[in-house]
């Protein structure tokens, strides 16, 4: 029992530690953009060595790699259902006028998760596996999901279900651009829910 408690106890120090850098590094990330972040500002900032940063996380890149999994973790979480059987039978138009809602809400609210898109974008040209890593791990899956989606409404009529959820995914990202990180809502104002109903509408015209 005591061994088994000790394990315990190492894993729940190491779980610790290990949101003490993230949190660390976000913040460092923030401040300072990804050129301008080191490994030893991120363990000065965590409260830890710069040995248990490496052994976390292995180098600055893995480490900038998990903190925007963690980022947009929860959020993907709360709008992207779709995988789930349920979901798949549910009507379109209530299902993706729901999903798009909570999207531009999360991301329009997200003020670290707009400032990390800013980071991601203007250092694609030096690292681009920093672009590569958030597609791969954000992007992609919610390409796939919505698009299998799609295409398990055959009555919507979509030509290219897969090239239907780049313009929609396209849309909605643009529009946040825009208006929060450009500051387009105080020159060239919208309602977001201007831009969702025409989508849903776009999207499932047919469907009646």
């Amino acid at each position: 029992m005591t061994e088994i408690k000790q394990r315990i106890s190492e894993r729940t120090k190491s779980e610790a530690k290990t949101a003490a850098v993230l949190k660390g590094a976000m913040k460092e990330f923030l401040q300072n953009g990804y050129a301008g972040t080191s490994m030893d500002k991120v363990a000065k900032s965590a409260g830890v060595s710069k040995a248990t940063v490496y052994s976390h996380f292995g180098d600055k890149e893995n480490l900038f790699n998990v903190v925007i999994q963690d980022l947009v973790k929860d959020e993907f979480q709360q709008f992207m259902g779709l995988e789930k059987p349920q979901s798949l039978e549910q009507d379109p138009k209530i299902v993706l006028s729901a999903m798009t809602t909570k999207m531009l809400a999360n991301f329009q609210n997200n003020r670290s998760f707009q400032d990390f898109m800013r980071i991601i974008v203007g250092e694609s040209g030096r690292f681009p596996e920093l672009a590569k890593a958030y597609v791969n791990g954000v992007a992609k899956p919610t390409i796939e999901i919505l698009t299998k989606y799609l295409k398990s409404h055959p009555a919507l009529e979509l030509a290219d279900p897969e090239a239907t959820v780049r313009v929609m995914m396209g849309t909605m990202v643009y529009f946040v651009m825009l208006q929060e990180m450009m500051h387009g809502k105080d020159i060239v104002p919208l309602e977001g829910d201007r831009v969702i109903k025409t989508l849903t509408d776009l999207i499932t015209r047919n469907q009646d």
